[in-house]
């Protein structure tokens, strides 16, 4: 990529301000309802590498075109839900539904069996880090949205590396976790897995430390799918993990976005955490759909 563009994304008719100290940013200047040029592309993915989470505000796109956009910066993936895949409200398994509705359009009812399963978005996560090549990007779009609450946080990972001390940065650059859906969801007592869904649960080793390969910089690698590090034991790697975790989502390092109708936000997996805020989903509904691209290998075969 040119310094030029680099320097200039205005060139392309973008504008990008940052919404936090150290890193996301509103994209100002495209209507995704429109393909992007090559050089928009490159500006938008300079800009991600950089800012980690971009926020396109009053994207009035459809499925089709929100899946157009995301092709422009990788593959995408196949996401769909992990349970009750017979009641799917989405037909298109590339679309993931970050929802509270069944297949009938109605609000899942208080112990339906996918709300509980759902509620694993509101710990802290990568998205996909229990594949064994997990996702570049995550997009989700804002299509019905409650009143209030609801909203979603982001953690910079790579700025939590930065401020941890040498000594622990030296303790877990060389660590390998593995990590689960089964993991995450134990936390909150769920494990009604049927044996197929148990089978697409098998734990995946991924670097607890990776170097992003955009801006060059180490980022921690966190999940709550983090179950077990290699060559410690459970309980020790599990309080490292919490400790981690409980540092790199401090204030200074956490962007908080309240969604607005039409609004398409994109994060990089690979060196942020997000989670999900509560809202009154018994009472209202929220319909939001995301698109994940893939990474390029596991973090295992990239260079560190």
């Amino acid at each position: 990529m040119s310094a030029a563009l680099r320097a200039d994304p205005s060139a392309h008719g973008l504008r990008f301000t940052p919404l936090h100290p150290v890193f996301a940013a509103r994209c100002d200047g495209l209507d995704l309802r429109q393909p992007l040029t090559r050089d928009q592309a490159v500006a938008v993915e300079a800009a991600m590498d950089r800012y980690a989470v971009l926020v396109f505000s009053g994207q009035c796109i459809d499925d089709d075109q929100q899946l157009a956009f995301g092709r422009n910066f990788g593959e995408v993936e196949a996401v769909p839900s992990l349970v009750d895949q017979g009641r799917r409200r989405l037909p298109d398994n590339q679309v993931n539904d970050i929802s509270n509705l069944g297949a009938d359009g109605q609000l899942l009812a208080a112990d339906d069996r996918r709300r509980m399963y759902n509620l694993g978005n509101a710990l802290w996560h990568s998205d996909s880090s229990f594949k064994a090549t997990p996702a570049k990007y995550s997009m989700l779009h804002a299509r019905v949205i409650p009143p209030h609450g609801g909203e979603t946080e982001f953690a910079d990972m790579r700025a939590a590396w930065d401020a941890l001390p040498r000594e622990m940065q030296d303790q877990v650059k060389p660590l390998v976790a593995d990590h689960s859906l089964m993991f995450s969801r134990a936390q909150l007592g769920f494990d009604d897995f049927t044996p197929e869904e148990q089978a697409k649960c098998v734990p995946v080793p991924q670097r607890l430390v990776r170097r992003h390969m955009g801006s060059g910089r180490l980022s921690l690698y966190l999940s709550a799918h983090i179950g077990g590090i290699h060559g410690m034991p459970k309980p020790e790697a599990l309080m490292l993990v919490r400790e981690l975790t409980e540092q790199a989502t401090k204030p200074p390092f956490v962007y908080s976005h309240s969604w607005q109708l039409g609004d398409l936000v994109v994060w990089d997996n690979r060196c942020t955490m997000h989670r999900g805020r509560p809202y009154a989903d018994k009472l209202y509904p929220r319909d939001m759909r995301r698109v994940t691209l893939g990474d390029v290998a596991p973090t295992l075969e990239q260079p560190q």
